[in-house]
């Protein structure tokens, strides 16, 4: 053939070869679009810590279909080749009791066999089999001790199946929400990869979530695929350990979890950890993907939990699934957060400034009506306890007032609204025109902050209750709007309660430098007694003086003074509306005299023995 024959030929056949490549890039059906069916295990990552290590913890006992099913989807997950991740297999031994022990002993050894062939090129296999039967309680309990504050483990219960994207999601969550230190929060023990369907508390919100967040944080334990953080765990298993030796049991009023434990006691794990969850505060992360999706799926096979197979929980979220960027980690104060109940929880509202307090003061007020709670001198129990009455009440009105602490920063981490009032910016350059010594100076600042405060909420047009943390109120009715209308003002030294409605004529009063003249009268007043707090006192003392008409709350009997009631439990009975004692109170006889009359509500780890959700 010749030459210009075979460059023809050649140039027929390249066109040829771009005519076909191109129409299957634009006929085929089947042709994936980059843009939304990119690859996640191709997308690089962020490198964690050289010390890093992932640990699968597979338990199983006697369902050899279940756990093939359950280990074939983890080997053919998407994994970093620069990452170690181990699995553990947990192999629970039948009981010893059996009638048909022939028959356990070989499906056993079925498993065993099937365990000791399968192929792991991930990082080291490792085989636990019992020598008698432990049950699902000691398989979970005993499966892990961290080694480091870098271990993670990945419990998966063998009716598990995982999507191939489920180890980069966790490895983004830990990367993000345990190592990033702009994101990292001590409230967080893990992420569960179930698609969150349920409300644990009673009488609890319906679970609705928006469409766009695709993680949020909730209290409850995920038993299928759940991450665990290495420091919750171990505080978790000393905290079970010393409540189980002491024949503690844990209940928690107002849980659906109390008939679970009463029904299957402890051949179940999870009411333990629900009680831990709640004592310290402690939240999970979950995913929140559309059409009934999720990283893990239980297909919920015979077993403890279910008499029967019930079959999926929900849908595999697959590779050709994902039209989102499943790896985007949002910033942890975008992120919302909700109780047992399903009701949401603002965390971390510590105020300091003006600006912050009238953004705090707008988002509890309630009926135009804030309550600001003193917790100078007050037992850190005593405090809580009254949260848990609250809680009860369903008042969420409040704001806490104290000087900083660890234990102030504690209530703000579990969701509390408090104000610092030693780091409250707006008297300092007040504070440097006085001369105080540092006791009076103390007083000084604790009388203008709550002064200053009660003046913002008046400008916002709320009513303002100052109550003493040395007291409780005996229902919710207590702050609503009782008084008549004919005062504006009510002020009680012994009862340590002031009311202000917020009225122009209040307003008036407050305005200005009113604040400031009831802090700095402190030098002068001499010192009252123990059982007065001093900021009633001034309030008092400087109404007077400038002869503005207060009435006095001490001669109304709305509050039922300790010493009454020790003397005469049933003068409880009469309608008083606080129950009052002094700060000199020894703590046992007042948590017995409280829990006498109902109003002890915390158990052996100062946490509220009950939750009472309220629907919205």
């Amino acid at each position: 053939m010749a030459p210009q024959s075979r460059r023809q030929l050649s140039l027929l056949l390249i066109l040829l070869f771009l005519l076909l490549s191109l129409s299957s890039l634009f006929l085929s059906p089947s042709a994936p679009n980059p843009q939304i069916h990119s690859p996640l295990h191709s997308l690089p990552t962020p490198s964690p810590p050289p010390n890093f290590t992932f640990l699968i913890k597979v338990l199983t006992f006697n369902r050899l279909s279940s756990l093939s099913r359950c280990l074939n989807s983890l080997a053919n997950a998407h994994y970093d080749a620069a990452d170690k991740v181990h699995l553990h297999i947990y192999i629970d031994h039948f009981p010893l009791d059996s009638a048909d022990s022939d028959q356990r002993l070989n499906l056993s050894k079925q498993i065993l066999d099937f365990v000791d062939g399968f192929d792991w090129r991930f990082g080291e296999k490792l085989v636990h089999y019992r020598t008698s039967n432990a049950g699902l309680q000691a398989q979970w309990l005993e499966a892990w001790w961290p080694s480091s504050d870098h271990e993670f483990a990945f419990v998966v219960e063998d009716d598990l199946e995982v999507s191939p994207l489920y180890y980069r999601f966790l490895k983004a969550v830990i990367l993000n929400y345990y190592y990033n230190a702009t994101n990292f929060s001590p409230s967080i023990y893990g992420a569960s990869l179930q698609r969150p369907r349920f409300v644990p508390g009673k009488h609890g919100n319906k679970m609705q979530l928006d469409g766009e967040s695709q993680i949020f944080l909730y209290q409850l334990v995920g038993t299928w695929g759940q991450l665990l953080f290495p420091r919750p765990w171990k505080e978790f298993r000393l905290w079970y350990n010393m409540h189980k030796s002491k024949g503690v049991k844990p209940f928690l009023d107002g849980m659906v979890t109390n008939g679970w434990y009463k029904k299957l006691g402890e051949k179940i794990w999870t009411p333990w950890f629900i009680k831990f969850i709640h004592s310290r505060g402690y939240f999970n992360i979950y995913t929140n993907f559309h059409h009934e999706r999720a990283l893990s799926v239980s297909h919920r096979d015979a077993g403890v939990n279910y008499g029967k197979t019930a079959g999926p929980d929900s849908y595999l979220l697959g590779e050709n699934s994902v039209n989102f960027n499943l790896l985007e980690m949002y910033p942890l104060m975008d992120i919302k957060w909700y109780d047992f109940c399903f009701r949401q929880v603002v965390t971390n509202r510590i105020v300091t400034s003006s600006n912050e307090l009238v953004n705090v003061l707008q988002s509890v007020q309630h009926k135009k009506f804030v309550l600001l709670v003193r917790l100078y001198g007050v037992p850190e129990t005593v405090v809580r306890n009254m949260l848990c009455h609250f809680e009860g009440l369903n008042i969420r009105n409040y704001i806490l007032v104290g000087p900083t602490s660890d234990f102030l920063i504690d209530l703000a981490r579990r969701g509390h609204p408090v104000l610092d009032a030693s780091s409250f910016s707006d008297f300092s350059k007040l504070s440097k025109s006085i001369n105080f010594q540092d006791s009076t100076m103390e007083l000084f600042k604790e009388i203008l902050v709550v002064a200053s405060v009660t003046r913002k909420n008046l400008e916002l047009g709320y009513n303002t209750w100052v109550l003493d943390g040395n007291m409780l109120p005996r229902n919710n009715e207590s702050f609503l709007d009782t008084f008549d209308r004919g005062n504006d003002l009510y002020v009680g030294k012994a009862s340590r309660l002031l009311f202000v409605r917020s009225s122009s004529s209040t307003l008036k009063i407050w305005a200005g430098d009113f604040p400031f003249k009831i802090a700095s009268s402190v030098e002068t007043l001499g010192k009252p007694s123990v059982s007065t707090p001093i900021f009633f006192y001034a309030v008092e003392n400087l109404l007077k003086k400038q002869s503005v008409e207060f009435k006095n709350i001490d001669e109304m009997h709305l509050g039922l003074d300790f010493g009454a009631l020790q003397a005469n439990s049933s003068s409880f009975d009469r309608d008083n509306k606080f129950i009052i004692w002094s700060s000199e109170t020894e703590l046992d006889l007042l948590q017995k005299q409280l829990a006498h009359i109902d109003l002890w509500f915390l158990d052996g780890d100062s946490s509220c023995s009950s939750v009472v959700c309220h629907p919205l």
